[in-house]
């Protein structure tokens, strides 16, 4: 039975808890063992346990090379306190697993766990700032829908402006956006990235987003100094002068500015015990317990590098701005001083990088079940991290480029075209069901009755001339032509308009010539 990757997704650490003990039961060899004189049928050692899951977890997609045997033996611990295996005598709920001989044997019952079922409750919608959205206190429903009354030029440059004869326009400036707008839009885009990044239809199954705080976001984002390190805006949640001045004395090993007393022999290994003692006290990792499982389907993509890193970039925006600066100090610190020749060891048996990542690997990120793989999975992402913590610490610039170019889109000045529906200013208008003949009574009244009075407007208009009313009448009967015709139903109603003007007859002479006047004629004599 081949390992798989575990993709990520809802119940990602439950899967690969469940995948780790059917591979251990299927490939765990069972033999007859004796002890004090006694023989036990399908049983193994100990030390056989490990050597098996220590390959097994190895070879596995999931977890890789990096697991060590102690962290097999650890896991092996919760085997046996979770009844995963039990010695010969039918003994489990203890945590005394060793690396040694004794003898344990797999219980006949189905270890697996369960998947955690989840309260049905409601979806959070998060939604954008609706800029003609009522002040409070206004009810939004059966508001009157105003009709728009529009004069004669109003209307005339309206149509002009749709057939291309007036350029007219002029600047609407949206609602400026509050500070919660703002920050419910980073919160919107960024948990709508994640999800993407992740590859998930929703975030519902590993992240609550009723627990994502959108302050947090924003304050991680902008608050941050030029090293990019979180600026905590209560200084009471700041680390205590003496851990970061420990902190700064391995990480900057030797030079310890910060450390006035004088160094003996094993002074570094104190320090570091100062750092792990204050680190391991704390109730909750700094990755928080609501955002295991989030960190956990991550750690799936750890083979497509640049999807990786961008998902830790954005999941760490989301943490509290205290835990945030205290993940980007710790991790700084484990990453130098494993690159630092010149910091003597820190352990005589376990390498300087190992050591960094098992010490503080549970105070990064565990979960609160004890059935899991919160070790192995912890283990996988520090080591990650430390590798890349510049990167996955850092603000995403792509992120915060979108997010600032949408703000500035919804505050951005629209240009309208006068004549328009927006050129007068009423209050905003929300829709609601009506009944059919309250439809039909605001369809008659709510755009029949104000036409029908622009139509008289520009009938009964002395101030226009024939030639321009007539043009605008021809306009108004093509785009309302049942209007138009009820107003003038024959062409005589319309012909009233425009009275033909009588032509003035001369006046008759009252004498008249007898004889017209006949002008003189010259004859012309030929002489003979």
């Amino acid at each position: 039975m081949e390992p798989q990757l575990v993709g990520p997704g809802p119940y990602r650490a439950t899967r690969l808890w469940n995948e780790i003990i059917e591979h251990f039961r299927a490939g765990m060899p069972l033999r007859k063992h004796r002890c004090r004189f006694k023989s036990y049928e399908h049983c193994f050692k100990a030390s056989e346990a490990v050597d098996c899951l220590h390959e097994l977890l190895g070879s596995n997609q999931n977890f890789g090379p990096e697991v060590t045997r102690n962290q097999t033996v650890k896991l092996l611990k919760k085997f046996l306190k979770n009844h995963v295996i039990e010695d010969i005598k039918g003994r489990w709920g203890k945590e005394d697993f060793q690396d040694d001989g004794r003898l344990y044997r797999f219980p006949p019952s189905s270890p697996l766990k369960s998947y955690p079922k989840k309260p049905s409750c409601g979806k959070e919608v998060i939604k954008f700032p609706d800029w003609n959205e009522p002040k409070a206190g206004i009810s939004q429903e059966h508001i009157p829908v105003k009709a728009v009354t529009m004069n004669s030029e109003m209307w005339y440059k309206r149509h002009s402006i749709a057939i291309g004869e007036v350029s007219a326009c002029k600047l609407v400036f949206r609602r400026e956006l509050t500070q919660t707008n703002i920050e419910e839009i980073w919160k919107s885009q960024t948990l709508s990235r994640l999800q993407k990044v992740l590859g998930l239809d929703s975030l519902d199954e590993v992240l609550d987003a009723k627990l994502v705080n959108s302050k947090h976001i924003v304050q991680n984002a902008y608050s941050v100094n030029k090293q990019g390190i979180v600026i905590l805006e209560d200084k009471s949640k700041e680390l205590p002068h003496w851990i970061l001045s420990a902190m700064k004395c391995l990480a900057n090993w030797p030079s310890c500015s910060d450390l006035k007393q004088p160094t003996y022999s094993g002074f570094e290994r104190d320090v570091f015990k100062t750092i792990v003692d204050y680190f391991g006290q704390m109730k909750e990792p700094l990755l928080t317990f609501h955002f295991f499982d989030v960190f956990v389907s991550v750690l799936a993509l750890l083979q497509k590098h640049s999807k990786a890193i961008e998902a830790l970039q954005i999941s760490c925006l989301l943490l509290p701005p205290e835990n945030r600066k205290r993940l980007q100090l710790l991790v700084r610190m484990m990453a130098r001083i494993s690159l630092n020749k010149d910091l003597p060891p820190l352990s005589e048996s376990v390498r300087t990088r190992t050591l960094m990542v098992q010490t503080f690997s549970r105070c990064i990120l565990c979960s609160k079940d004890e059935m899991d793989l919160d070790e192995l999975l912890a283990a996988k992402l520090v080591s990650f991290l430390m590798d890349n913590y510049q990167e996955i610490l850092s603000v995403p610039i792509a992120l915060k480029s979108s997010i600032e170019d949408h703000v500035v889109n919804l505050q951005r000045v629209q240009i309208k075209y006068a004549g328009a529906d927006t050129d007068v200013n009423f209050p905003p208008s929300f829709c609601c069901q009506i009944s059919t003949d309250e439809f039909e009574y605001q369809r008659a009244t709510g755009s029949q009755e104000p036409l029908a009075a622009l139509l008289e407007e520009i009938a009964m208009n002395k101030e226009i001339s024939v030639k321009d009313k007539k043009k605008k009448l021809k306009q108004f009967q093509k785009s309302y032509p049942e209007v138009y015709r009820v107003r003038f139903p024959t062409p005589e109603t319309e012909a009233v308009l425009f009275p033909e003007k009588t032509k003035q007859k001369p006046p008759i002479l009252r004498w008249a010539l007898k004889k017209p006047f006949q002008p003189f004629h010259r004859t012309r004599s030929f002489r003979m």
